[in-house]
């Protein structure tokens, strides 16, 4: 869905969540040339060892459910993340996902933003 495109759109974020979760899946639920939100969700994935997140823009992390660790390239140890917490990630912060709930689905709000 594009932004503006002369429609409402209404649902509920926490819906619809598969019943089983192999891979981590990215929803975009909006879009425009300067903003994407995205709907996460993750059960027990992480980013591979080795790999970091270096993104072109600004991101706005939300965790609506579960828990996560998001280790910040220099920082010790991950950041652990339960429902409510949110992390305002400039862009080319090199970040990874260090661990996700493998008991329950993790379910975050992604908004990317700013020059890309």
């Amino acid at each position: 869905m594009t932004l503006g495109e002369g429609f409402v759109q209404q649902g509920n974020i926490l819906s619809n969540l598969p019943a089983s979760l192999p891979d981590e899946i990215i929803e975009i639920l909006a879009e425009s040339v300067n903003v994407r939100i995205e709907r996460i969700i993750s059960k027990g994935q992480v980013t591979p060892e080795g790999e970091w997140y270096d993104q072109e823009r600004d991101e706005w992390v939300l965790l609506l459910s579960g828990g996560a660790g998001v280790l910040i390239e220099g920082e010790n140890s991950p950041r652990v993340m339960n429902q409510g917490d949110y992390l305002m990630i400039p862009a080319h912060c090199r970040h990874r996902v260090a661990w996700t709930d493998a008991k329950e689905k993790t379910v975050w709000l992604a908004v990317h933003f700013g020059a890309q």
